[in-house]
């Protein structure tokens, strides 16, 4: 079904698709959780549809020693990171030598969360439905630290929407999740970013500005409750 040309125009069109097929959450006690930078795009058509309110979920990508692309684990907010022991000591490592990636990673992941929140505290999942929204899964690692840190919060129901994965990923977190939605599970993945026609960085300043025109004053409880 898929082969090497672009599923979707950007991000946006990847947001209406999982829109389409989210409706049914429409009038449901639901909070639409980004992971930033990538998904906050996806995520704000998805909470407009909804009409549902926007927040992020901070996570940073635990990054080997000397290619900090290649994941070894994530970081989310107010959780303990998340670590691939078997990956790490396939590479001859220890948990223990990644003490300063973690902490960096730890840093940046507060850092981010009072850039993105302006001191606001984390939106009240208990007992609500949270749709965790990311642009596509590679490994799939950052996205499974955040819905383990959001389980212990006690979520109704946790789903995961996502634009693209790969077949490990999708298989992984459907595990995960009470219900995984994604259009595109393509047999053979390299990237997030070839699945898209126009993939481009998203600027803090957007973010804000998404976060700005979807957050309400409810998003603590009171339009969702």
């Amino acid at each position: 079904m898929f082969g090497a040309s672009p599923v979707f125009e950007d991000r946006a069109q990847a947001g209406r698709q999982l829109a389409d097929r989210l409706a049914h959450y429409a009038g449901q006690p639901v909070i639409v959780l980004a992971l930033p930078r990538g998904g906050v795009p996806v995520a704000a058509v998805i909470a407009e549809r909804l009409d549902a309110p926007l927040d992020v979920f901070v996570v940073r990508k635990v990054g080997a020693p000397g290619n900090p692309e290649y994941g070894l684990g994530a970081v989310a907010e107010g959780a303990a990171p998340l670590l691939d022991v078997d990956r790490i000591r396939e590479l001859g490592l220890e948990p223990r030598d990644l003490e300063a990636e973690i902490h960096d990673q730890v840093q940046e992941v507060e850092s981010r969360v009072r850039r993105y929140r302006g001191g606001r505290p984390a939106p009240s999942i208990e007992g609500r439905t949270v749709i965790l929204v990311d642009d596509g899964l590679a490994t799939g690692s950052t996205a499974l630290a955040a819905v383990r840190a959001l389980r212990v919060r006690r979520p109704q129901r946790l789903v995961l929407a996502v634009g693209v994965a790969s077949v490990e990923a999708r298989d992984a977190l459907s595990r995960e999740v009470d219900e995984l939605v994604c259009p595109c599970v393509p047999p053979l993945f390299a990237a997030v970013g070839e699945w898209y026609r126009e993939f481009p960085p998203v600027p803090d300043a957007e973010v804000l500005r998404l976060l700005k025109r979807h957050r309400s004053a409810s998003i603590d409880g009171n339009k969702a409750a």
